[in-house]
């Protein structure tokens, strides 16, 4: 079987060391981060946000290694300004300074073009658009092939989505759900899942929603799961950022699994499975809502099954992906622990139980984030 590579995009709220709010120090951390990691730190869309870009490799350790040391080398610099990254898919208290859009070409017209994302009608800066995921990239594939994989992959997305829930708090609220990002993110253009396109069919719709003005370019094609456009490679782009870096790598694993698993079939031309698109929908909502603990929608039948069954599901289909490259007692070592401490959203749940405070959990996901 095809040996995939994997990378990972990483996506942190920055937060002051004393109040925990988000703060918009960005240019500083990454200005001392670039030093040591040139392009693999980035800015993201506001000041308060920061992601890390891992390469390519085809090796768990190596991936977890290498996010490890991209952590460090980011929370040191953070720490020379007086704020530490954090991994969660929302920020859990709300800034105390309006937050403001990362001073790029690309970055300031989109704020003109989506004004209302930016701002409330009378001019004061949102704060609830502040997101942060976590990208798993998959190659070396083409256009082509990317597309027609997405298509076999899109039944399981909200799997997977529901796995890396990491954003139940927003702005010093319980929301309720267990990815509330997945909310939030939703009010941009495109997010939501890969349509069934072909290859001329997708270049025809970009081109049409970047001629409409519905998107700046095919760079802002938000769909869950996406060719990327500067790389040669899938994008899959539903989870939450995690504090945990264990499930970072499972997420990573799990998709590169199910992808080696489900090539063959795309390279024999085998048709994807048919999906209504208001069952693909309903079944993203539920793993924003309910996330891993909760209900899931079966890819193949529609109905509703605890998500950690549909978890296994996942897990025996990427079998042979999984077992290609030594990963298989791992994934199922690390779906144990999660099954045992409900994931993400569950933990931080059970910070703020103990303590009863917000900056307590914005401590606890801090110091998760730079333990590796």
């Amino acid at each position: 079987m095809r040996i995939l590579t994997m990378g990972v995009e990483e996506e942190f709220v920055l937060v002051d060391r004393r109040t925990r709010a988000p703060v918009n120090r960005a240019p500083e951390v990454i200005r001392r981060a670039a030093h040591e990691l040139g392009e693999q730190v980035q800015t993201e869309f506001f000041n308060a946000q920061i992601e890390i870009c891992t390469r390519a490799t085809a090796d768990r350790e190596d991936l977890r290694a290498e996010l490890a040391r991209l952590r460090s080398v980011v929370g040191r610099a953070a720490q020379e300004v007086r704020c530490m990254p954090v991994a969660c898919g929302t920020p859990v208290l709300p800034p105390e300074e309006p937050l403001t859009v990362t001073d790029t070409e690309r970055y300031r017209l989109m704020a003109r073009r989506f004004p209302s994302l930016v701002t409330h009608p009378d001019g004061r800066a949102r704060d609830d658009g502040l997101v942060c995921g976590c990208h798993v990239h998959i190659g070396t594939l083409d256009r082509k092939h990317a597309l027609a994989l997405a298509q076999h992959m899109r039944p399981w997305l909200p799997v997977l989505q529901a796995l890396a829930g990491n954003a139940p708090y927003a702005r010093r609220y319980d929301t309720g759900h267990q990815s509330w990002r997945a909310v939030e993110h939703a009010r941009w253009p495109t997010v939501g899942p890969t349509p069934v396109l072909d290859e001329a069919q997708y270049l025809a719709h970009v081109a049409r929603l970047v001629r409409e003005g519905t998107l700046l370019d095919n760079r802002m094609v938000y769909w869950h799961a996406r060719p990327s456009e500067h790389v040669p490679t899938l994008e899959i782009r539903v989870a939450d950022t995690n504090a945990d870096l264990d499930t970072v790598v499972l997420l990573a694993l799990l998709v590169r699994g199910l992808a080696a698993t489900l090539l063959p079939r795309v390279e024999a031309s085998v048709p994807a499975p048919p999906i209504p698109g208001p069952r693909l929908l309903r079944a993203h909502r539920l793993a924003a809502a309910q996330g891993i603990t909760g209900l899931g929608l079966d890819p193949v039948d529609g109905r509703e099954r605890p998500a950690l069954m549909l978890l296994d599901a996942l897990i025996s289909l990427a079998r042979p992906g999984l077992d290609a490259t030594g990963d298989t007692d791992w994934v199922r070592e690390q779906t144990a622990r999660i099954r045992a401490d409900g994931g993400g959203a569950a933990r931080q749940r059970a910070v703020f139980r103990r303590h009863g405070r917000f900056s307590a959990v914005v401590d606890a996901l801090a110091a998760t984030t730079a333990r590796s």
